[in-house]
């Protein structure tokens, strides 16, 4: 893939057109495509390689550049209409990544309330909905938006008709399509994967699927299997889901084993709480983590020595939600 190149070496117009971009400044825009029409099949010189289209999927492109225009979906609109090609692939997470995927995996359109109109708008364009490696690395779009944590953009794309393999259908709840890669023996047929279904697991469990993640258990999956670092209960407490949190606890997971960062799933419901963000982490209904410290604690979870004086310190923490943690703490014996 080689990116437009003047003789100079760089392509000074094309930058200019990037920013007037992420600027929402449209009549800017379409004054330099009238003036060089080739823009609008440029790449940047950059490693990414990105065209103008790749840039509002705001998503693997300069750090300074990932920032959002209100009007973000007419400056899509302008650009298909400019003839840009919608599959067109770039070089950002390994190659292969289309705008489709590279917006469905973005927390901009996320944060912004834009992500069902934009991918409505490229998949009216043609936009591939199962190009192989829409979200970058060889991922289907639908897993990559797992791994991002954009359940809504995977769940969208799923009921447009886009392709499962285990990982995606455990990761959407979509039992029926997980039931189909198992044989009536428990054993897994082709072409589902042990991988597949450790990873299905994780996002069943972060995602609040809890029948996908009972018939998973029901599978063979190892219910302490660190994925991504975390183990399906820390997934499920990240997530904010006390159902799942509560299933996982009657199979008997372990509330003391650590993740990687070295946190129990009391830790783990600790650092929920202060970094949850209903978009940004773990886009859910707001999660109630008070509650859930309880459930942990009432199921046996260990209080380390020290927890309600480092809770006083956080800083993370509003004045009323150290009050609520502290006063469960204190009835489970926290400093006593």
């Amino acid at each position: 893939m080689q990116p437009y190149q003047v003789a100079s070496g760089q392509y000074p117009l094309f930058e200019r057109a990037v920013d007037a971009l992420i600027a929402g400044d449209a009549p800017t825009l379409q004054a330099m495509l009238r003036e060089d029409p080739a823009l609008i099949r440029a790449r940047s010189t950059r490693s990414h390689h990105a065209t103008l289209l790749h840039y509002v999927g705001t998503n693997g492109v300069e750090d300074e550049r990932q920032r959002y225009p209100p009007n973000a979906l007419e400056m899509l609109q302008l650009l298909l209409a400019a003839g840009a090609d919608v599959d067109a692939e770039a070089d950002m997470y390994g190659g292969g990544a289309t705008t489709l995927g590279l917006v469905s995996t973005s927390i901009h359109p996320a944060k912004s309330g834009l992500m069902i109109p934009l991918l409505d708008t490229l998949l009216a364009a043609g936009a591939a909905i199962d190009h192989p490696g829409a979200g970058g690395n060889g991922q289907l779009a639908v897993v990559a938006c797992l791994r991002n944590g954009r359940p809504e953009a995977a769940g969208y794309l799923t009921q447009r008709g886009a392709k499962l393999d285990l990982e995606g259908a455990a990761g959407v709840g979509r039992l029926d399509a997980v039931k189909s890669f198992f044989n009536e023996d428990g054993s897994l047929k082709d072409p589902g994967t042990k991988t597949q279904m450790e990873y299905g697991f994780a996002w069943a469990c972060e995602f609040g699927h809890t029948a996908v993640v009972e018939y998973l258990l029901g599978r063979g999956m190892d219910p302490d299997k660190h994925m991504n670092g975390l183990t399906g209960l820390h997934w499920a407490i990240l997530g904010g889901r006390p159902e799942t949190i509560q299933l996982l606890i009657r199979r008997k997971m372990d509330l003391e084993k650590k993740n990687i960062y070295g946190g129990t799933a009391l830790g783990a419901a600790f650092y929920a709480a202060i970094h949850s963000d209903p978009v940004y982490h773990w886009p859910a209904e707001r999660a109630d983590y008070v509650g859930i410290i309880r459930i942990l604690l009432e199921a046996g979870a260990r209080i380390e020595p020290g927890t309600l004086q480092w809770l006083e310190r956080e800083p993370g923490l509003s004045v009323a939600m150290k009050s609520r943690i502290g006063e469960v703490l204190r009835e489970f014996g926290a400093g006593s």
